[in-house]
């Protein structure tokens, strides 16, 4: 069932493992800092303790949906469910009017530490199923199911390690350079196109009349570069922070990270 199968290193592998890495990397920075904004209100060592049931929880909820990545590419209609929910991701981010920082502190203030646990991996799950969501829908959809699914298993490992190797890179990048989030979700948006377009695409053969339309690969990764390169020129005109001080606030988060893994890996989860 979940077999796999290195798929042939061409240029389009590339393009799309390249694409996953800058993804993963914002997405689990936007994933690492959002879970220590939301354990902020607790006392004590409870931030601890809690911020590990979310780290736990975001490492067992990446292999959950890398499984779950091997249906939705085997059947056309959990496409068509992946593409509404890219596509509502990348709308609802831009309409929103508060950062996801801001957003975070706002849904878990108040809230008692298990509630909080809760919502931790509520949030881990979105995440999860995002970049999940994202890797699948890069597959080009010739691609036997074995070798789309590798792709997405190292999508999800990279995800994994750039949540803690890379965390401190992305975040200071974020911090620095907040439009680097609206990047991501263009690209979302855009990467939620193709996945809808070749769904009504698997659709047609099963159901001709169904309407739809081939989009060249040439056209996808054209938009894609263009999202990059536009999006990251126009991000980097108007920095929020020094380089300091976005440094600082990166290093602050990791830290916090860092010293609930040698908690929980020396059976001192609750920081005594």
């Amino acid at each position: 069932m979940f077999g796999l199968e290195m798929p042939p290193i061409t240029p389009e592998f590339w393009a799309i493992l390249g694409t996953l890495i800058l993804l993963e990397g914002l997405l689990s920075a936007d994933n690492a800092l959002v879970l220590a904004v939301m354990v902020r209100h607790l006392k004590g060592d409870l931030q601890r303790k809690a911020l590990a049931y979310g780290i736990g929880g975001a490492v067992v909820l990446r292999i959950l949906g890398v499984l779950l990545a091997s249906y939705i590419l085997e059947y056309w209609w959990l496409r068509a469910f992946g593409a509404a929910y890219l596509a509502y991701l990348a709308i609802s981010h831009f309409m929103k009017n508060k950062s996801a920082e801001d957003e975070a502190d706002e849904k878990s203030k108040g809230r008692g530490f298990w509630a909080t646990v809760v919502l931790l991996n509520l949030t881990d799950l979105a995440f999860s199923v995002d970049s999940i969501l994202a890797g699948v829908a890069l597959i080009p959809r010739g691609m036997p199911r074995e070798q789309g699914l590798t792709i997405v298993v190292i999508g999800g490992i990279i995800g994994l390690i750039l949540m803690r190797i890379a965390a401190t890179v992305f975040l200071k990048l974020l911090n620095k350079y907040p439009a680097f989030d609206h990047v991501a979700y263009a690209l979302v948006g855009w990467i939620a196109v193709k996945l809808g377009l070749e769904t009504l695409e698997a659709a047609h053969e099963v159901f001709p009349a169904v309407p739809y339309w081939h989009m060249p690969t040439p056209i996808f990764w054209g938009v894609m570069a263009a999202i990059g390169i536009i999006g990251s020129f126009l991000a980097t005109r108007q920095p929020a922070m020094s380089d300091e001080a976005a440094e600082a606030k990166a290093d602050a988060v990791v830290h916090e990270i860092d010293e609930t893994v040698a908690d929980a890996s020396d059976g001192r989860i609750d920081g005594r």
